[in-house]
């Protein structure tokens, strides 16, 4: 699904000696790597703050840890989405509440988000799906009547960029209250281990994340809140450093393998291309099929008998995992959520994809349905 080993060819020198110079100063934690990484992903993203930390999971936790969202309070999530977004609204004792999304762009909208606000509703997480963002202009509207806080899950979508009605652009994850990634290794930006951060324009809110991230102190041995202790190491922050500046470019070599996919896919009945919204632009983490007529598991094998991967991303919609049947709270129906979860299936998608290997995948998809 993804070629690591051959982007590092690439930048090899450049990883090597950053990497090298790590270990030269031993400064392994909170190395001067990770401050110049956050510097220039804030100059990258155009936003004030960028706080790193240990993955995207801890990301989440530690926006709704700094946000002082107690248990009972309600957060508005997607029921299809990675398990993390819910996951970290349970662990905390809130109550997630599950809407459903938007069939075409997989993401949710603002009259999903309308249905389930109750007096409890304290936070609204929309997560920028498979490489494009949420609708934000309308849910940041609503957000502001109600009075609520918006936690962008921008995991997925880093570098996309939104555009308001007044014509207005900001990169994902900006726009919110507090924007929250995953530097996981297959993400668009992503580094050689775990790693994730936070951002925000907050300046107190900002340093209220940064003591949640280091035990709740702000000065050494002196806690004034509960924290935890998460922290990107400093080899992580400095490949990163180095991926960033080339993350237009591999932005623009997935753009346009999903083009490729897309012109030689569009005409075969069967499947919906990935649709692509007129206010956003697309990083393509995902290039996702829709399967139609229940045949996505028999594409799945025919395309794995042919030696081609394939993901399903998510087999199981959250309102339907074990885990948070006893927990959850759902406003509405989640028809789409379901339909997605069994029609769903992400093609290879990564910034060494070559069009011979695309033109071999796109003939076995073509054979299939003949």
């Amino acid at each position: 699904m993804v070629d690591l080993k051959g982007q590092y060819q690439k930048i090899k020198p450049e990883v090597d000696a950053a990497i090298q110079s790590v270990i030269d100063s031993t400064s392994f934690i909170n190395g001067q790597a990770v401050k110049d990484f956050a510097t220039n992903l804030e100059k990258y993203l155009g936003v004030k703050h960028v706080i790193p930390c240990g993955n995207g999971t801890d990301a989440l936790q530690i926006a709704m840890m700094a946000l002082k969202l107690k248990p009972g309070d309600e957060v508005i999530v997607p029921a299809f989405t990675y398990v993390a977004t819910a996951e970290v609204i349970g662990l905390l004792g809130l109550t997630p509440v599950m809407v459903d999304v938007n069939p075409k762009t997989f993401t949710v909208e603002r009259q999903n988000i309308v249905k389930a606000i109750t007096a409890n509703t304290k936070a609204i997480v929309p997560v920028h799906l498979f490489g494009q963002s949420c609708d934000m202009e309308p849910i940041l509207k609503l957000a502001k009547e109600q009075g609520l806080y918006v936690i962008e899950d921008n995991a997925q979508a880093i570098g996309a960029e939104y555009t308001f009605s007044d014509g207005r652009k900001a990169k994902t994850g900006t726009m919110g209250t507090i924007g929250c990634t995953s530097f996981f290794p297959s993400k668009n930006l992503g580094c050689y281990g775990d790693g994730g951060a936070l951002c925000t324009n907050d300046d107190a809110l900002a340093e209220r994340i940064r003591m949640v991230a280091n035990h709740g102190q702000k000065k050494k041995y002196y806690h004034s809140v509960i924290g935890c202790n998460s922290r990107l190491d400093t080899i992580q922050a400095a490949i990163l450093d180095i991926k960033l500046k080339h993350l237009d470019e591999y932005g623009k070599a997935r753009h346009d393998a999903a083009a490729y996919y897309t012109e030689n896919l569009k005409d075969v009945k069967g499947i919906e291309i990935p649709f692509e919204a007129e206010n956003s632009t697309h990083v393509f983490h995902q290039y996702t099929l829709k399967v139609l007529n229940g045949k996505r598991d028999a594409l799945k094998k025919h395309l794995e008998e042919n030696g081609i991967p394939s993901m399903i991303y998510y087999p199981l919609p959250l309102q339907e995992q074990e885990a948070f049947l006893f927990i959850t709270r759902t406003a509405e129906s989640l028809d789409n959520a379901k339909k997605l979860s069994d029609s769903v299936l992400s093609l290879p998608m990564h910034t060494e994809l070559t069009s011979k290997e695309q033109d071999f995948i796109i003939d076995k998809i073509r054979k299939f349905f003949e």
